[in-house]
């Protein structure tokens, strides 16, 4: 009986619940029935927006997994080349070939099948408006401008599409790879061998510079001119347009050949020549660049020639750089004063998260102000490497070093990469014979004229000339990089810049494939020594008078003042070094002078006046640095050099020591013990090679 009542409990709970999924589904026939045409086809509409969404997802997911292989691909080979100690190509070059390969296959490889069922070709509009709002049925749909279609790729709308996936937003490689790049140039500057030839440095970017837009402008000018008369030309190509040509591909970047240079240990003022030089032009030449585009004389023809608008230009060129210099000196004096007067050396990761933003800060900052971000986070690197980089802690310095050593190299060979991936996917190319020949001809006059000429001008002044062999071998190195593939490529919408844009391209290619291949040949038909150790043939002797007054007569006046003002007080108030204010800042001025003095300081002083009992040298001279002041030490006892250090007078044989010692260091007690080590790397380079007691 109690089975017979169970069973009959359960068979009418199954029938319930039946009964209510049927209800269920009757009300949802009704509702859905009920609902009117326009909610259904809303309905069905969300839904294709959401496959829409979903396939343009995996679609920008795997465009990016191409580049991610090309540069896992590029560093193995990277790898086997070093394993295998060939030097025909760098890794510059081997990612624009592994874009170019890419490239081919995204282009003629693989087609999408054509779908243009969904295109309205009879729209009628006046102009070509960056958005188009459409009214259908009562709902407006926004539009935005993709470019231009030519009337023979109205069928391929999908190929072009797909193409146009891998083609960035050129603000991209402004806003989020340049910058990494050209920090990095400015934070890695190895000081004693660019000062040591910074007059040669500054006319050869900022003169031979300009000297060089205006040689390839005046040149590339008499070429467009030759195009007309003979019915080679489809557009407009002003002079304006051939000087802006003049000035991106004056910008170098001979990043090939500086690494077989560091590899080989070629000798460290051909080095510095280079370096410097490609590093400070870069920046002058976006200047340039938007200097001539802000060219603009009055009336109804806005190319012709006039004097106050080439001085305007003038002045934009001047209020730019400075304005920028200014900018980026002073994010980096901030950043120098937050590490000093705050406990964040104590957090280590907060300390390196700031340093990054601040220095990523100071270009996106520069950009929006108007001025140029290339010159503010280079001259920020060069004032955070000066000055912030000893407020931090030893893991910051490694970390920071470490940090935008690797940005650096995975920008500079993603650009490289896509440089090859747009010669086939860039869908506005623009290939004229007679302007490509015209334009190696102007490039290659171009260099000449920066170098030769200057050359022979700085030697007149010069002790340590630069041989012809060196000005041969600065001539071969020019090559054009990722700057100028970046000033090319941020607008492509005329005629005239989509061929500059296509002539570019080729000019990159062949120097870094021909110029940097050959380098390791053009060093030896030139006759440059390589293995050379920079301290055997660089260092200045303490002990040896006539070297050091060979130094004084190669340094800079300028820079000696500029030398002693930055040891007496820019170095105490903005870091940790240096003798401290009380000493150096009038006596009025005590209470600021001890509010800004670092305890560090004090400890140093205490410490140099000491008679360094605790510190046991011995098989050889060493030197005990104070800031830049050095203590010589020796068999015989201790003195200090240069005078008085707590008088603040940081003499000319200080600057010597700076220079010659380079900033290799051993930190014990907060003084730094200064040892006359290599200078093939940066001052932070290896941390085996600091001491924290």
């Amino acid at each position: 009986m109690v089975f017979k009542v169970t069973v009959n409990s359960a068979w009418r709970a199954t029938r319930t619940l039946w009964l209510l999924v049927l209800v269920s589904l009757s009300v949802s026939i009704c509702v859905c029935g009920a609902l009117s045409p326009q909610e259904e086809d809303s309905a069905m509409e969300n839904i294709v927006t959401e496959k829409k969404a979903e396939e343009s997802h995996r679609q920008d997911s795997a465009d990016l997994l191409i580049f991610i292989m090309l540069l896992t691909l590029t560093i193995l080979t990277i790898w086997l080349f070093k394993h295998r100690r060939f030097r025909f190509l760098h890794e510059t070059g081997l990612a624009m070939i592994y874009g170019l390969l890419v490239g081919v296959v995204l282009r003629y490889g693989i087609h999408v099948p054509r779908d243009i069922s969904n295109v309205t070709l009879s729209c009628h509009v006046n102009a070509s408006p960056a958005t188009l709002l459409v009214n259908f049925s009562g709902k407006f749909y926004e539009y935005t401008l993709k470019g231009e279609i030519g009337a023979n790729e109205v069928n391929d709308v999908q190929d072009n599409e797909m193409l146009r996936k891998v083609t960035f937003d050129p603000e991209v490689f402004f806003n989020i790879l340049l910058p990494p790049i050209i920090f990095h140039a400015g934070y890695s500057l190895k000081r004693r061998h660019f000062f040591r030839n910074m007059g040669s440095i500054l006319a050869y970017a900022f003169l031979g510079t300009v000297f060089s837009c205006f040689i390839i402008g005046l040149l590339m000018y008499g070429c467009v001119t030759l195009m007309k008369q003979v019915g080679q030309l489809n557009g407009d190509f002003f002079f304006t347009d051939c000087l802006f040509f003049g000035a991106i591909v004056s910008a170098t970047d001979p990043v090939t050949v500086l690494a077989i240079f560091n590899e080989l240990q070629v000798d460290v003022d051909l080095y510095a020549l280079l370096f410097g030089e490609s590093v400070l032009n870069d920046a002058v030449a976006v200047v340039l660049s938007s200097s001539i585009v802000a060219y603009q004389p009055q009336g109804d023809n806005s190319h012709t020639f006039e004097g106050m608008a080439m001085l305007k230009s003038f002045g934009i060129f001047l209020g730019v750089f400075s304005g920028s210099f200014a900018l980026g000196v002073a994010t980096g004096v901030v950043t120098a004063l937050v590490t000093k007067f705050t406990k964040l050396r104590d957090f280590q990761l907060l300390e390196t998260a700031l340093f990054f933003l601040m220095s990523w800060s100071t270009f996106l900052l520069a950009e929006a102000c108007g001025f140029t971000g290339v010159v503010a986070v280079l001259f920020c690197g060069i004032t955070q490497a000066h000055y912030t980089f000893n407020n931090l802690s030893p893991e910051s310095q490694d970390r920071t070093k470490q940090l935008f050593e690797l940005l650096n190299f995975l920008a500079e060979n993603f650009i490289f990469s896509y440089m090859g991936l747009t010669l086939f996917t860039f869908q506005n190319h623009v290939f004229n014979p007679m302007f490509i020949v015209g334009a190696f001809l102007a490039v290659f006059l171009g260099r000449a004229a920066n170098i030769y000429p200057l050359s022979f001008l700085l030697n007149l002044g010069r002790r340590n000339k630069i041989r012809s062999n060196f000005q041969h071998m600065m001539m071969f190195a020019g090559l054009r990089g990722a700057m100028t593939f970046a000033l090319s490529i941020r607008d492509t919408a005329t005629y005239a810049r989509q061929m500059m844009f296509s002539t570019t391209l080729l000019v990159v290619f062949f120097t870094v494939w021909i110029c940097g291949g050959g380098t390791t040949q053009m060093l030896s038909f030139q006759r440059i020594r390589v293995g050379v150790d920079s301290d055997q043939d660089n260092s200045i002797s303490i002990a040896e008078g006539s070297e050091r007054r060979s130094t004084k007569q190669e340094s800079a006046w300028l820079f000696r003042i500029w030398y002693n003002f930055d040891h007496n007080y820019l170095k105490p108030i903005l870091t940790h070094s240096g003798p401290p204010l009380t000493a150096t800042l009038p006596p009025c001025c005590g209470p600021l002078a001890r509010f800004l003095t670092s305890p560090q300081a004090y400890e140093n002083e205490c410490q140099l006046k000491d008679d360094d009992s605790d510190l046991i040298l011995t098989d050889g001279d060493m030197n005990l640095t104070y800031g830049d002041i050095t203590v010589s030490t020796d068999a015989t006892g201790a003195h200090m050099s240069g005078g008085s250090a707590f008088a603040g007078a940081a003499t000319s044989d200080d600057l010597d020591r700076e220079l010659a010692y380079g900033d290799h260091e051993l930190v014990m007690r907060g003084t730094r013990l200064v040892l006359p080590m290599d200078d093939s790397e940066p001052p932070f380079t290896d941390p085996h090679h600091r001491l924290r007691m």
